[in-house]
């Protein structure tokens, strides 16, 4: 009998417009671990904006980078190496503008199988 097999690495960029309200911009799936290999926000405005980021697993939010200054037209890295996301663990983001903070992000999923 045949088995499918999973791919061992898959990457994923990841985009997302930053909100107002707290949201999850990543959740490692089933049978995999995501290794962040890059995560920045780009702040469009003209004016200074924040940015929370932050880690989640089973509810429980650990803040990664809290209330951090953006200056207008500036982009920032929100970590200084690569992070480890477990299967079901997940990143989340809420900044000060419903609009001006752009999300991008580099990940590498490996297969826990």
């Amino acid at each position: 009998m045949a088995v499918a097999q999973a791919a061992v690495n898959v990457f994923q960029t990841i985009t997302a417009t930053v909100g107002i309200a707290t949201q999850v911009v990543y959740t490692a799936p089933i049978a995999y671990t995501g290794v962040i290999l890059l995560s920045q926000v780009t702040n469009v405005s003209g004016s200074t904006e924040t940015i929370s980021f932050g880690y989640r697993r089973e509810g429980v939010d650990t803040p990664i980078v809290k209330d951090l200054d953006i200056p207008a037209n500036d982009t920032v890295n929100l970590l200084a190496g690569k992070l480890v996301v477990e299967t079901g663990d997940s990143l989340t983001l809420v900044g000060s503008n419903g609009s001006n903070l752009r999300y991008l992000s580099s990940v590498l999923e490996t297969s826990n199988l």
